[in-house]
């Protein structure tokens, strides 16, 4: 048993170095990870920021938390692409003739995929403190905030394994993430805060756990923490409930993802 668990660990690791290597050969698909949340950081920053206030703080700081938290959920549309492309061109055929374990050729691709969606963190934080952010707390709630965030990524990664195993297709995969994507990230805190909405718009958008994650980064940074009593309970308390539900998700989405792969390829 132990001796399995080391080695597939020592093949995700390989399979995850080679997907590294491939990005870094064609840096073109980079640049919807790494430029576009930058932009994203300065246009909202800026745009937005100019129009929109928040009670007790910047907008600026406030909107970056949720532009973290989308780019997150993104990565579920980035990992479903490259499954697709792995399985469209062969390379999964290729890694079954292989004496490798089964379950690192998906654990090599979404470890790699929450490794450039890090990457892209840190590039969006350094545009973020040009543009005005600033973190309020100390160190350790600053790391914890990029913890969850990094947590997060990699559920999300599970949720693009288990789409692109599922769908097959990158057309099926654009659609299908369109659908989920745009709805949790604006049924939720990441852009606004839900003090005005009307009572059953923000009880949907506080259950949201893109608000979840996005309110406990959020206190964690320090960055506009303080919210109202009439908030519901995962508004109240994000940082409690977000890794839970991360723990949650992964428990669900993991298994599925696996199935659904076993299943694609001995289509």
């Amino acid at each position: 048993m132990t001796s399995a668990v080391f080695d597939t660990a020592g093949d995700a690791y390989a399979l995850a170095g080679r997907h590294m290597k491939h990005l870094i050969r064609v840096p073109q698909k980079l640049l919807g990870t790494t430029v576009m949340p930058m932009a994203y950081v300065a246009i909202f920053g800026y745009l937005f920021g100019s129009v929109i206030t928040v009670p007790g703080g910047s907008y600026r700081e406030y909107i970056m938390a949720g532009i973290f938290t989308q780019m997150m959920l993104s990565t579920a549309a980035n990992t479903a692409l490259g499954v697709t492309g792995d399985l469209g061109n062969g390379l999964v055929d290729r890694f079954r003739s292989l004496p490798i374990a089964r379950g690192a050729v998906l654990i090599g691709r979404t470890t790699a995929d929450v490794a450039l969606a890090a990457v892209s963190c840190v590039l969006m934080a350094l545009v973020g403190l040009l543009i005005g952010w600033r973190v309020h707390h100390g160190v350790l709630e600053a790391l914890a905030g990029f913890g969850v965030l990094i947590a997060f990524g990699y559920t999300m990664t599970w949720l693009g394994a288990f789409m692109g195993m599922a769908l097959r297709t990158p057309e099926a995969v654009n659609a299908i993430a369109f659908l989920i994507i745009m709805p949790l990230t604006f049924l939720s805190n990441a852009f606004i805060p839900l003090d005005h909405l009307p009572s059953w718009l923000r009880a949907v958008c506080e259950w949201n756990p893109i608000s979840v994650v996005a309110a406990a980064v959020r206190q964690l940074f320090g960055d506009n923490a303080a919210v109202t009593t009439h908030l519901a309970f995962p508004e109240q308390h994000p940082v409690l409930l977000a890794p839970v539900l991360i723990l949650l998700m992964l428990a669900v989405l993991i298994p599925l993802a696996i199935r659904a792969g076993r299943s694609a390829v001995n289509r």
